[in-house]
């Protein structure tokens, strides 16, 4: 028997695989961020203070509380490429009720739809994370998840220019100007309305379909021992130590990256940053370049909207160059270094104000990268039959999306959006404490041996 040509074949099926599973991760970075470009514009539409626009995100990241554990459960029956095929067509489903939703225009539809959105993601999620991780040597699995994690990126960071052109291209009318407006006039009005959010999410939805169609066509190596043990269960998953501090880290990094994220229009709104950027010869090109267009006669939201760019493709450019940095940094050290670098630049982006602040606070993308993955990976290490359990557990913890937005939006509220910045502050400093100490494979229980 050839050995060396079982081994070149097996290669090549990870490969294969590798490339097919990390289309996904394009597609569900690209959906995640299109919602963030919500905000600014429901925000004006339903006249919502900065807690209630929040609540966009807390619709969209309570599904991982409520579907990451039965989604594990799901897995870990059914294996993962179904569950890949299950959130797709979830996630397609959700895509095409925002057609409706948007004609109704009724907020709480909105949510409905953002809910169901997520639920898909989230079963993806649990699926697609430990699958690559596993796609190969243990010793890279860090450096693995972070190349599959910089093509969400490159979805992230395309996200915002289409957001832009679609959602935050036209002004959005008070409530006052409306009922002002003539019958037709206000038909016309609300048709447009619906249509900058129905477009986008219908051409989702049959993309969707198609890659849930054409993954289970596939034949996808099975490589995790949850494939074809079904013994792993949750009782057991939560004795691992790293594990558990780990879903914490989760927790307080997405909600630190999604309240940078969600509010970064309102925050460059309200340091007038449409006038910073008018102001600035290299800031006017950069604009000019990115959009193709008049700036002079773009909405305020839809310019300073459109450097978000530089947030989610400092986190694309990041996951390339960790990717490669981390076959020769341990995972946790540069965990631990770049958490260290965000609470810098937060702290300068609170106690400076022009183009300082503004440059501060988008160069925090770059930082973020390598911090969702490489967390995963530290945090699902050695779990072996547990590890659609314990991508479950993590899974769920990305329901801090969900907490933090919110809490920082009501802080925001009474002191401004500049000082509220402490609170993803402290979620990079709990980071930093996981990536040198938390994330230390052990076992809790009778036995107390590191796993």
């Amino acid at each position: 028997m050839d050995v060396s040509a079982g081994e070149n074949n097996r290669s090549s099926n990870y490969t294969t695989a590798l490339i097919i599973v990390t289309s996904l991760f394009f597609m569900w970075g690209f959906i995640t961020v299109l919602v963030d470009a919500l905000i600014p514009r429901l925000r004006d539409v339903f006249e919502l203070t900065y807690f209630q626009a929040g609540m966009v995100q807390f619709a969209f990241f309570t599904a991982y509380a409520v579907v990451s554990i039965p989604g594990g459960y799901l897995i870990s029956k059914v294996g993962y490429k179904w569950g890949v095929v299950i959130g797709l067509m979830t996630m397609g489903f959700a895509c095409v009720l925002f057609y409706p939703a948007a004609g109704l225009r009724v907020f709480t539809l909105f949510l409905l739809a953002l809910f169901i959105l997520a639920g898909g993601i989230t079963i993806l999620q649990v699926a697609a994370n430990p699958y690559v991780a596993a796609l190969g040597p243990a010793k890279y699995a860090s450096s693995r998840l972070n190349l599959s994690q910089a093509f969400n990126s490159l979805g992230t960071t395309l996200a915002p220019l289409v957001s832009a052109a679609f959602i935050l291209d036209a002004a959005v009318m008070s409530s006052a100007q409306i009922a002002g407006m003539s019958g037709p006039e206000r038909d016309i009005y609300m048709a447009g309305e619906a249509a900058a959010v129905q477009g986008p999410f219908l051409i989702l939805a049959a993309v969707l379909v198609l890659l849930a169609i054409v993954f289970a066509l596939f034949k996808l190596p099975s490589i995790l021992e949850t494939d074809h043990d079904k013994s792993g269960n949750y009782r057991d998953a939560v004795k691992y130590r790293h594990l558990m501090l780990g879903a914490l880290a989760i927790f307080v990094y997405v909600g630190a990256e999604v309240t940078i994220g969600s509010y970064l229009v309102n925050y460059f709104l309200n340091m007038d940053a449409r006038s910073f950027i008018l102001g600035s010869g290299i800031m006017s090109s950069i604009a000019t370049t990115i959009t193709g267009g008049d700036i002079i006669e773009m909405t305020p939201a839809r310019l300073v909207g459109t450097f978000v760019f530089f947030y989610w493709g400092g986190a694309m450019f990041g996951r390339f160059l960790g990717s490669w940095l981390l076959r020769f940094i341990k995972p946790g050290n540069l965990l631990a270094t770049y958490g260290m670098i965000n609470v810098v630049l937060l702290t300068v982006a609170i106690i400076t104000s022009g183009g300082v602040a503004f440059w501060s606070i988008l160069s925090i993308g770059l930082f973020n990268s390598i911090m969702f993955p490489t967390i995963f990976t530290l945090a699902i290490h050695g779990m072996g039959q547990y590890t659609a359990q314990g991508s479950g557990i993590l899974c769920t913890a990305i329901v801090g999306g969900a907490i933090i937005p919110p809490l920082y939006g009501a802080l925001a509220d009474v002191t401004g959006l500049q000082l509220a910045f402490i609170i993803p502050i402290f979620c990079y400093l709990y980071i930093v404490f996981y990536g040198k100490i938390g994330s230390k494979p052990y076992v809790m229980g009778a036995a107390a041996q590191p796993a």
